[in-house]
């Protein structure tokens, strides 16, 4: 404790910590508290300040800058500044909040620039809490309380204040009755926590629109008829009436003073009005003359004092004088106006006097308590009670302060109007975003359409939803229509290998050995997108229907292998390489592993993928015969693709391929074969497949491919005519010209000799033991099981009399074939329909030919990568009907490579040139 000067003023919590030594004469007397408070505007002083200089005739408030901080450190917890006069036995407090401009001021400072309108808001409500609880605290402690206002009209949101005051303190009566029990007051002060009901005074201040002429006379023209009361004096009664009416309507005013938060007198005067100060200084030296003049008068005679002083100056009757600042003389037939200190001390003196606050009204007024208690008594309480309500610095009251702090939402109701209002908007705007958002709902629904809903809710919500709960409630409707989706609504979000969704709503998938079972929750299905397209088996003999497949496995491999029973597991076929494990429990590799794997090999990969642009097909583009095989080339390249020096073709032996390689066998790879695969991995299982329908006869280019699904006359094969050499063209090393020449003729009546090279009619360009014919056949099929050849990009093969087909193979060879095409027989419906490549049909001669596969498919734009079978550069051996059936859908570690849209290009999907390759093999030895 420390000791202070009393005669500056100093915070409230310095106040109570500090060590006062009180005269002698003034420590048993009683105590009166004058509490005051209230609003000002951007005059040049402060109203309240300059008040508190008038009432302890001193300059004691600085009127002018900021405020200086006297008598110990300020305290930032209380807006309460403490003015003790030992004299007259009154403590001042003088409380500022926001409602003060330098406080406002204060306040806007520290909002930042980008604080949203929701947090601003609930900034300045938690100041109107922090007031709300001074203000109760000035209502406990105070004797008489003065409202200042800063004009002469009455604020009715005071009414407001009050109710809401009220209400909280009834609230945290029995908190404040457990902080106050050990202090040495009486029980009367301990059961109502308050010395007595305080009475509140009202001060308002004149401003320049209410300026009263020279004479005193507003008789409406009539200056000889003086009124009786001046026109100060009217508006005091007319606000005096106003007030009471307002709180006895609101009922924070009642016949008990004992119940009520404040109490007004019912005898005396409770409205002040602050005159104008004259802007005339002649005339105001001259009226401060006139008063020195009177008061001199006044001293002569007996002087009174307090309350019957002020009813001595209202019974007075008139006389001629003049009239003063204070207003202490009539003139011209009017009462006399009291000064600020004589209406208040009136009041004061009821306290001092320890006469009390009688201002209970009705039939039967019950008393109110009473006590004037002495300073350091008032201390005790006031200490613990700002512990509780304010400060909070106290372990041991530091649990009551918490329960005050969670009583403050009482507050809601009466304060925060703006809230209660956009509380009331948003709630009406919820069932009509509910509504926007269930509106053609399918019982079903995906996250797309549960994003689109919610946005149509939202955009329903926002325009009827205002105010600061705006975010709240919004918040609200995400969380409502997340529950109501979720709620027996979601669909399952799994996606077919066709870009179609599941049906059914969110499900779990059956174990291994496990059945569905749809009366669990979630249930136990397997996915189905109600999709259902026609498919042939892999030699494409017989066809049959297929759902649509929501796996890699489903697609390429399970639907083929229970054809394969019914059709072509009998055939001759070639096994591509799949993954063999050697542990019982094999796992994937994961992706880091492939995308280091990936990064490593790049070079390579893209070297390799740069193969089928340099080498492309070893079918030259001209328009004369398909490809001439060079003489003296036995195992290189054919063609001009080879530059003649077979240097590329060294560097290719040299290099190995994937199934050069001794694959792993304990980790195997999640997805297809593709460019970006790591090395040495292998699938599970092959999405490829290649079998041998029969031997090369077994194909007439007179009749075409006979099997279902066919379009009439689009099943014939396109020729691929290839030039070999004869025996004694190996002795002399001679080239015959590709020129189409009679020299080429055969001679007249001569049957052509040797079978090997040839399958059907060559023309009149090569002798027969000269040629060799291939047959090749694109496959395409569409969802419906519609089939046909294709004769080039854009061109689908169409026979219309005998003869078979007659466009070359060698434009099918030398481009890229798309992998998806319109189908020729579209539907009804405005959805077009896509026919995919889906196998590949060569017929290889019985010849000295090797015709190498080597299927590469780019099935999706940049960056997709390039697919191919587990083994490349397969060699097909002679005399056979291959078909080389393609993946029905094509997918990585990172997911499937969906079919394109309508409105995506179709070119980004494509088989890439070189799938075949045709080379001279050597004769067996003789």
């Amino acid at each position: 404790m420390k000791e202070v000067n009393m005669a500056l003023h100093m915070s409230m919590g310095a106040l109570l910590q500090a060590d006062l030594q009180e005269d002698a004469a003034y420590r048993d007397d009683g105590l009166c508290v004058v509490g005051i408070f209230g609003k000002s505007n951007m005059q040049t002083g402060p109203l309240k300040e300059s008040l508190i200089n008038s009432l302890a005739d001193k300059h004691i408030f600085s009127l002018f800058g900021a405020q200086e901080e006297v008598g110990g450190a300020a305290d930032c917890s209380s807006h309460i500044q403490a003015l003790y006069s030992q004299e007259d036995r009154v403590l001042y407090l003088l409380l500022s909040s926001v409602c003060d401009s330098r406080q406002l001021l204060q306040a806007c400072r520290s909002l930042s620039a980008g604080t949203g309108h929701s947090d601003a808001h609930d900034f300045w409500k938690g100041l109107d809490r922090q007031h709300c609880l001074h203000l109760l605290y000035m209502f406990s402690v105070c004797h008489v309380l003065l409202l200042v206002h800063p004009n002469q009209t009455f604020d009715v949101s005071y009414d407001r204040l009050f109710r809401a005051l009220d209400a909280l303190r009834q609230k945290v009566l029995p908190l404040i009755r457990a902080a106050i029990k050990d202090c040495p007051v009486s029980k009367e002060w301990k059961l109502n926590c308050r010395p007595c009901p305080p009475r509140l005074l009202f001060v308002f201040q004149m401003n320049g629109t209410l300026k009263v002429s020279g004479n005193g006379s507003e008789s409406g023209g009539n200056p000889d008829k003086p009124k009786k009361h001046s026109p100060r004096r009217r508006l005091q009664h007319a606000l005096e009436d106003q007030i009471y009416r307002i709180f006895r309507k609101s009922r924070v005013l009642t016949n008990q003073s004992s119940n009520c938060l404040f109490t007004v007198p019912a005898n005396q005067a409770f409205v002040y009005v602050i005159p104008v100060v004259d802007e005339d200084p002649v005339g105001a030296l001259l009226g401060q003359l006139r008063s020195n003049c009177m008061l001199c008068d006044q001293d002569s005679s007996t002087s009174v004092s307090g309350p019957r002083r002020y009813q001595q100056m209202r019974r007075s009757a008139r006389q001629p004088g003049f009239i003063g600042e204070s207003g202490g003389v009539s003139m011209g037939g009017q009462l006399v106006d009291c000064s600020l200190k004589e209406f208040l001390w009136q009041h004061v003196e009821l306290v001092l006097t320890k006469k009390g606050f009688d201002d209970s009204v009705g039939r039967n007024p019950q008393p109110s308590h009473f006590e004037l208690p002495t300073y350091s008594k008032w201390v005790q309480v006031a200490s613990r009670l700002h512990q509780v309500l304010i400060s909070n610095t106290e372990e041991e009251l530091a649990e009551l302060a918490t329960k005050v702090q969670s009583q403050l939402k009482v507050l809601e109701g009466f304060l925060d109007a703006d809230t209660k209002f956009s509380e009331n908007r948003c709630q009406k705007a919820l069932p009509l975003a509910h509504s926007a958002y269930q509106s053609n709902l399918p019982h079903n629904y995906t996250t797309t359409v549960h994003k689109n809903q919610l946005a149509q809710a939202l955009r329903v919500y926002s325009q009827h939803a205002r105010g600061v709960a705006f975010q709240r409630y919004a918040l609200q409707v995400h969380e409502d229509c997340y529950k109501f989706w979720s709620n027996g609504h979601q669909l399952c979000e799994e996606r077919s290998l066709t870009d179609q969704h599941c049906v059914h709503k969110f499900h779990l998938l059956p174990q291994p050995g496990e059945k569905p079972d749809m009366d669990r929750n979630p249930p136990v299905l397997n996915h189905n997108s109600r999709g259902r397209s026609t498919s042939s088996c892999n030699c494409g003999r017989k066809q049959a229907p297929r759902e649509d497949p929501f796996d890699i496995q489903a697609a390429n491999y399970d639907f083929y292998q229970i054809l394969e029973e019914k059709c072509c597991g009998k055939l001759e076929k070639i096994d591509f390489p799949v993954f063999q494990p050697s542990t019982p429990d094999p796992a994937p590799a994961c992706n880091q592993a492939q995308r280091l794997a990936s990064e490593i090999s790049g070079s390579g990969e893209a070297e390799r993928l740069k193969e089928p642009s340099t080498a492309q097909s070893h079918t030259p583009g001209d328009t004369s015969l398909s490809l001439a095989l060079s003489l003296g080339q036995s195992t290189d390249s054919l063609g001009p693709y080879g530059d003649g020096d077979g240097t590329e073709t060294q560097v290719q032996q040299k290099r190995p391929s994937l199934v050069d390689r001794q694959p792993s066998t304990v980790e195997y790879l999640p997805g297809m074969m593709h460019s970006g695969c790591p090395k040495g991995l292998l699938p599970k299982f092959s999405s490829w497949s290649l079998v041998k329908l029969g031997p090369a006869k077994s194909y007439n280019c007179h009749t075409g491919l006979e099997q279902p699904g066919f379009l009439p006359g689009s099943s014939f094969l396109l020729p691929w005519d290839l030039v070999i050499r004869s025996r004694s063209e190996e002795d002399t090393g001679l080239v015959e010209p590709l020129d189409g020449g009679t020299s080429s003729w055969p001679a007249p009546n001569k049957n052509l000799v040797g079978k090997r090279g040839s399958i059907g009619g060559l023309g009149r360009s090569r002798r027969r033991d000269d040629m060799a014919r291939v047959f090749v056949g694109f496959e395409y099929e569409d969802s419906r099981g519609r089939r046909f050849i294709s004769s080039g990009p854009d061109k689908i093969v169409k026979v219309l009399g005998p003869g078979g087909a007659k466009d070359p193979a060698t434009r099918v060879l030398n481009t890229d074939m798309p992998l998806y095409i319109p189908s020729p027989s579209q539907g009804r419906g405005l959805k077009a329909h896509f026919a995919q490549l889906t196998r590949l049909f060569i017929v290889v001669p019985d010849a000295q030919l090797e015709v190498t596969l080597n299927p590469q498919v780019q099935p999706g734009p940049p960056p997709c990568p390039v697919f191919h079978p587990e083994q490349t550069d397969l060699v097909l051996p002679p005399d056979g009907l291959w078909v080389l059936r393609f993946p029905y859908s094509y997918s990585t570690d990172r997911g499937p490579c969906y079919p394109p849209k309508e409105n995506q290009p179709l070119n980004n999907y494509k088989v890439l040139r070189g799938i075949l390759k045709a080379t001279t093999a050597n004769p067996p030895p003789q």
